[in-house]
């Protein structure tokens, strides 16, 4: 129990009636700060015992089933301190309020909360009106105990709901000798625990609220995630394995005590909140057309439209066919047999270099390497090589836009729809600054706008330098790169190794791309190695030779080198 409460309960003991309600309200003020509802509730019955001087204690909290759950155990005489901080688990089972659609009038903590009465019983091996208590004095023979007064008092909030019990066992006076005396709970006492609990049960619903908003917040954030990942069947996964790299990074960085990154900590609430800017990171792609994010080929629009050119080559193809039937038909009419021949020879040349056209441009619509600039021309020759006599109508063997997708140079987009992708952190930061995020999560816009920003400020969207970023956001943006290079569900590129992502990082670090000081971490503490081991395909985890990663140095290396300079 913290200070400022116990100073507070042992004052209380000392005061007049007066006194005594104002330094309660103290009490409801310290424990409406508590955090934690474990401790909160180990918090009541701390000062309960103290303000009370009972022996023993148990408080309860309400299950979703409608069951009492033991929180924490309290008996002074049986050296008894069970759940709450303990670290000492309860082992007895939750006490249902009901049995079989009936309340359950047996046990007396479910008797006060069904009947919603304060139980002050002065001696427990006397006749009590209204409850029997043979259970408790045969539990009295089993464990050497002697149980006499009980207060039990419900927990209610300011709806009237239930959400704990409070049971205090033998209040004693303390003796001018220094020794106790068991006594009754007075009614004196019994409304000043009355007051505590009902202040307990305010901070006890508060917190439960935040708790609540907090989970529903934090459930909503993967939900937005999870559509993402839905909308697009080729990153699937992506939204959820950044927060996963993103939290491992700054797990370690925290543990971190050598180098530039040593002074740098993060709390908890600073954890959350960047676990939270890494699940909304991408959240902007809401906005992003399915045609462009999932755009596996060159040519897919909403179709890849790669079968409409191999449909103009087949008609090429015929075209040609039935041109040369004619004119070796004509030929053997007037017995040209070397006619005949040559015009075969050409007919199977023209075919085979129609095939090995559209060969070339079936693997250049796929997009997965760099395309050379001769490449590029072959594209445009192709394209204006021929064409096409449909209904009457001339049509083209490549459409200029089909020319124009063909020759991109690197992956499958275009100028126009790199810039839609990218555009998608935009819409990011403009969501979440439109969110009137509270104090301990205003940072999150931040933290998630800057996974595209690069250390050397060619970046995007702001063009942000190192210096302008926080750590957070410069961890986001070695998990983000890191996650798209291990993911082995993009078309248009195959799955790289653990090595070759580490290099390509490597020369992202020698570039001032990526933070150099956290890619140094995220190597020397071997996150890529638990993130591989569940994320990424067997096939993907390859031997790492730390010394082959460019731009790095082992810790022990660096720092010789640097005391060295």
């Amino acid at each position: 129990m913290s200070e400022s409460i116990s100073e507070t309960i042992s004052e209380i003991v000392q005061q007049d009636l007066h006194e005594q309600v104002d330094h309660l309200i103290k009490v409801g003020v310290a424990l409406s700060s508590e955090k934690d509802t474990t401790k909160l509730l180990e918090q009541i019955l701390f000062a309960a015992q103290q303000l009370t001087h009972a022996d023993g204690g148990t408080i309860y909290s309400v299950t979703d089933d409608n069951q009492l759950k033991f929180e924490t155990l309290i008996n002074h005489t049986l050296d008894m301190y069970m759940g709450g901080t303990s670290g000492q688990p309860i082992p007895f089972p939750n006490i249902p309020l009901e049995i079989e659609g009936k309340s359950n009038l047996n046990a007396l903590v479910a008797f006060a909360a069904n009947k919603d009465l304060v139980v002050n019983i002065p001696d427990a091996y006397q006749p009590f009106d209204g409850f029997d208590m043979t259970a408790a004095r045969e539990m009295d023979k089993k464990i050497g105990y002697r149980t006499q007064s009980v207060l039990t008092i419900p927990m209610k909030n300011h709806e009237g709901e239930l959400n704990g019990v409070l049971q205090l066992i033998n209040a004693q006076k303390i003796l001018v000798n220094g020794e106790t005396e068991i006594i009754p709970f007075s009614p004196e006492i019994q409304r000043l625990v009355d007051s505590l609990a009902s202040q307990a049960a305010v901070a006890l619903t508060n917190r439960q609220l935040i708790d609540d908003m907090q989970t529903l917040f934090q459930s909503f954030t993967k939900l937005i995630a999870q559509a993402i990942d839905e909308k697009s069947p080729y990153t699937g996964g992506h939204c959820r394995r950044v927060p996963e790299i993103t939290m491992l990074l700054a797990q370690a960085v925290n543990q971190v005590d050598y180098g530039p990154l040593s002074d740098f900590s993060m709390t908890e609430k600073d954890m959350y909140e960047l676990n939270i800017a890494a699940w909304l990171h991408d959240c902007g792609k809401v906005g992003t057309p399915e045609y462009v994010m999932d755009k596996a080929t060159k040519l897919e629009t909403i179709a890849d439209r790669i079968h409409l050119v191999e449909s103009r080559f087949e008609i090429v193809k015929r075209d040609i066919q039935l041109s040369y039937q004619q004119k070796i038909i004509d030929a053997y009419k007037t017995n040209q047999a070397a006619v005949v021949a040559s015009y075969e020879d050409e007919l199977k040349q023209k075919l085979a270099q129609l095939e090995d056209d559209f060969e070339f441009l079936r693997k250049a619509n796929i997009g997965g390497e760099f395309m050379a600039p001769d490449d590029q021309q072959r594209v445009e020759q192709i394209g204006h090589q021929a064409e096409l006599n449909i209904n009457g109508k001339t049509t083209p063997l490549l459409t200029d836009d089909e020319i124009y997708n063909l020759k991109i140079a690197r992956g499958t987009l275009n100028n126009e729809e790199r810039a839609i992708i990218n555009r998608h952190i935009e819409i990011t930061i403009d969501m979440l600054e439109a969110l009137p995020f509270p104090k301990h999560l205003r940072r999150v816009p931040e933290y998630a706008g800057g996974h595209h920003e690069k250390m050397d400020g060619t970046g995007y969207p702001r063009q942000l330098t190192r210096e302008q970023m926080s750590v957070p956001a410069r961890m986001m943006a070695i998990a983000d790169i890191f996650e798209a290079l291990t993911a082995a569900d993009r078309p248009y590129k195959p799955a790289k190794s653990l090595s070759q992502c580490l290099k390509i990082l490597g020369f992202m670090k020698k570039d001032n791309h990526i933070d150099p000081d956290l890619f140094d971490v995220f190597v020397d503490s071997g996150i890529y190695k638990v993130f591989a081991k569940e994320f990424l395909n067997p096939e993907q985890i390859d031997e790492v030779d730390l010394d082959k990663i460019p731009g790095y140095v082992r810790p022990e290396l660096r720092y010789q080198t640097q005391a060295a300079s």
